[in-house]
């Protein structure tokens, strides 16, 4: 007897020891959280890593980007016409860019060494609200994962100058690069021949003329992303005396020695890579695959900053205010609502043209109404309590009331909603685009790149489907991001 309850004594402690240390695993806040902190650290440090090597890789073309942002902003402050004579849109890009890697760079480099003098000991101090939402959506995997792919992404489209391979408008010799497959590698002849119109520099002395020939050299030099001489794509050549003969497609033609860059002991050609292939104008894929992230991803979050500030303000106003303001507007969102927002859209392009920024301007008016309602139901529940009437009665205005105490507590469904719609407006905008109706070729987007190889989808499929999985990628992983945002904001059920 006394065995029996020895035995059972025992298990009763094992069982009870079992389940107090079941409930300190299970506890987010009892165990730091090594694994988190580790992986985190391994992202600074790969990020870190990756960067850095861009910047060592196109070092000249970051160095050459920010002496012409200097040399811009000089002369646009000492002579502005002159400045607009030179100036092109396109080396915005690289100023961007460059200031972009940089900014990364250093963040990460900051974030890396903070990561590393952490102690296990802060996660047992108190935390505020916005700290323990981060946690609790750190410890959502697949929202995490998701929103490491749409860095990738974002970094993608504003380092594209940067790491496109070619630029995205390039048809050359397509006898020979047109319909490449994936990986294909074709040799190049460099010759002499300058890659793109050489700007002539200014005549005369003084500072101004001076700033402005520092300002096309280096605008050549980005232009032509460091490599100035033309190259022209052959399936095969051979050096007979001072000839060369090469072969494009069909055809055999021939050129004198020098009009190469490099002498015949030389390699007079280089190879080139073409990752996920070419389009009928041999074109390469990922380098528009890469510009055109700038288009979709530029847009989508344009569209949703416009709509979401714009249904904010609405739907605080309608709520707040209510009475003949409330029945207004809230008529104005059933109607708009009511309406089809494709066909507005259409008739609206059809009307005014299509262009970049009457896409932004059309798709933002019209996907405010959503976020209005939300806010506006939000407010209703928040304008009656105990804050907002002891607000009321010091005396504050109305426009203090909203802009400190009711919007604050309206943005946890606004950002909710503003991360699933992002994913929409992508699709929406690669969808008129594929019609036709958005961006214009030669302007790549995901979605007239799509529309460009549906026609050869069996014999070429490379065309429409690695911007296609672009597109998938992208608008799923805003889908995961606000899954997990909702999880995390949710007090419910963050738990």
């Amino acid at each position: 007897m006394r065995q029996h309850n020895d035995s059972y004594t025992s298990l009763k402690t094992e069982r009870d020891s079992g389940r107090a240390s079941s409930q300190l695993i299970s506890h987010p806040a009892a165990v730091p959280l090594r694994d988190g902190k580790n992986g985190r650290r391994f992202f600074f440090l790969t990020t870190f890593f990756f960067f850095s090597l861009i910047l060592f890789t196109r070092a000249e073309l970051v160095l050459v980007s920010f002496r012409s942002l200097f040399t811009a902003a000089t002369l646009f402050l000492s002579a502005p016409e002159a400045f607009m004579d030179i100036f092109t849109a396109e080396i915005v890009e690289f100023w961007v860019g460059a200031i972009y890697l940089v900014a990364i760079i250093v963040t990460f480099a900051i974030l890396t060494q903070k990561s590393l003098q952490t102690t296990s000991s802060s996660s047992n101090k108190e935390t505020s609200l916005g700290k323990i939402s981060f946690k609790a959506f750190m410890r959502h995997s697949i929202a995490v994962y998701a929103s490491v792919v749409i860095f990738i992404l974002y970094s993608t489209a504003f380092l594209a100058p940067f790491i496109a391979p070619f630029s995205p408008y390039d048809q050359q010799d397509f006898l020979v690069t047109a319909y490449q497959p994936p990986l294909s590698q074709l040799d190049a002849l460099v010759l002499k021949q300058p890659k793109a119109l050489i700007i002539p520099m200014q005549q005369g002395k003084g500072t101004t003329i001076r700033l402005a020939n520092s300002l096309i050299s280096d605008f050549q030099i980005l232009k032509t992303r460091n490599e100035p001489n033309a190259i022209r794509f052959v399936n095969e050549y051979r050096v007979e005396g001072n000839s060369l003969v090469y072969r494009q497609g069909l055809r055999t033609k021939t050129m004198h020695v020098e009009e190469l860059a490099r002498g015949v002991k030389e390699n007079v050609a280089v190879t080139r890579t073409f990752i996920l292939g070419t389009d009928q104008y041999g074109r390469d894929i990922l380098s528009r695959v890469i510009y055109g992230s700038k288009i979709s991803l530029s847009i989508g979050f344009l569209v949703v900053l416009i709509s979401v500030t714009l249904g904010t303000v609405i739907g605080v106003t309608s709520g707040y205010f209510g009475g003949w303001i409330d029945a207004i507007m809230m008529r104005i969102v059933d109607v708009l609502i009511a309406f089809p927002a494709l066909f507005l859209i259409l008739i609206i392009i059809a009307t005014f043209g299509n262009s970049i920024y009457l896409i932004v301007i059309t798709l933002s008016f019209t996907g405010w109404m959503g976020v209005a309602r939300i806010v506006r139901s939000q407010v209703l529940s928040l304008k009656e309590q105990e804050f907002i009437l002891a607000a009321k009665s010091l005396g504050l205005s109305n426009m203090r009331i909203i802009f400190r105490h009711l919007a604050p507590n309206t943005l946890t469904p606004v950002i909710i909603a503003a991360t699933l719609r992002i994913g929409s407006i992508i699709l929406t905008e690669a969808g008129l685009s594929f019609l036709g109706l958005g961006v214009q070729p030669p302007t790549p987007s995901w979605g007239n790149i799509i529309n460009e190889g549906r026609d050869s989808l069996l014999n070429y499929w490379w065309i429409s489907t690695f911007p296609g999985i672009a597109i998938l990628t992208t608008v799923v992983c805003f889908n995961l991001i606000g899954d997990g945002l909702r999880d995390a904001l949710d007090p419910r059920m963050r738990g």
